[in-house]
């Protein structure tokens, strides 16, 4: 009974730095004393009129709730020139993923998310658990089952398409 008051209590504490949140951020200031506050940072970088980061930001919404390890925050990368410029953020929306004030890590657009808008939340959480910046119980060394087929049915598509549209085609060789 006293570990369970004590894993309660300290995710109780944890939310009053930001834990269990997703915030919006501001500016540039905030980023660092935040990575320096809190020792794992989920940070999504994005643009107010792409529909990609609002699909991030669904997803990081629901994880944050479950993941007091680490704090979930968002930053307009219009807002942060200097921040977007220095770590070579050119594609939104991008996540930083900031481990003791380093950042060990980023996805990009969805590429490492099986390429599609419809990707489940528990591809990201898998994602993000590879660089242990949240606790997972699932095993780090293959995605989750379901985002495997989702995955392949993607590049099947994509390469097809390619296929039709271009003019240089291997089986003519």
């Amino acid at each position: 009974i006293l570990r369970i008051d004590t894993v309660l209590s300290s995710g109780i504490n944890a939310e009053y730095g930001g834990h269990g949140t997703y915030d919006t951020i501001t500016n540039e200031k905030e980023f660092f004393e935040i990575s320096k506050k809190s020792d794992r940072v989920v940070c999504a970088f994005y643009i107010d009129t792409s529909f990609r980061c609002k699909i991030v930001d669904k997803h990081l919404a629901e994880l944050c709730k479950k993941h007091f390890e680490a704090r979930f925050i968002r930053l307009n990368a219009e807002k942060a020139p200097f921040l977007t410029e220095r770590l070579k953020i050119k594609v939104m929306p991008t996540i930083l993923l900031v481990k003791d004030t380093n950042v060990c890590d980023r996805i990009v657009g969805f590429d490492d998310l099986g390429g599609s808008d419809n990707f489940p939340t528990s591809l990201l959480e898998w994602r993000i658990a590879q660089n242990k910046i949240i606790n997972y119980s699932g095993d780090l060394t293959r995605p989750p089952v379901d985002e495997v087929k989702d995955k392949k049915s993607v590049n099947i598509q994509r390469n097809l398409r390619q296929e039709e549209h271009s003019s240089d085609s291997e089986l003519d060789d």
